[in-house]
């Protein structure tokens, strides 16, 4: 299954472009509004509407749905959708794509925290830098010397 771009449905993914599932956006700035019947969304990713039911049965995607129920699927639910066909025509069963759709969400995760984490070193070297040039100034000027107190009264 091809992305519409020419690219694979896996290098689109390398990019971070997934769904969390849930109908939340994603890292990759994907629309998570769904806005898809499940007949188009099968036709846009090349599969049948009765797999898409069975995915979402097994747990790798959860599409929003209306009021009434009907299921709609959003821009994130199509790539998810897009990367279980890779996973699929790669040799995975349903219980290896899901196991590998949860390590790339905790692996998104987990590179989301670490460049946090990144953010906030950058900050706490900068205020260390800061401290110690206030700390040497501040030694400076101890250490200049003082004129003492007796050389002032005689």
């Amino acid at each position: 299954m091809a992305a519409s771009d020419g690219e694979t449905a896996a290098e689109e993914y390398d990019g971070g472009l997934a769904s969390s599932g849930d109908g939340a956006a994603s890292a990759g700035g994907l629309d998570a509004r769904g806005v898809y019947a499940i007949s188009v969304a099968a036709e846009l990713v090349g599969t049948g509407q009765q797999n898409i039911r069975q995915y979402e049965r097994k747990g790798l995607l959860t599409p929003d749905r209306t009021d009434g129920g009907t299921r709609r699927y959003s821009e994130s639910d199509l790539a998810t959708l897009r990367r279980i066909g890779v996973l699929l025509d790669e040799g995975l069963n349903l219980a290896g794509v899901k196991l590998v759709l949860e390590l790339e969400a905790e692996n998104r995760g987990l590179t989301e925290d670490n460049k946090g984490l990144a953010d906030d070193n950058r900050g706490l070297r900068a205020d260390n830098r800061g401290l110690r040039k206030d700390l040497k100034r501040a030694r400076a000027t101890r250490q200049t010397p003082r004129p003492s107190l007796e050389a002032h009264k005689g």
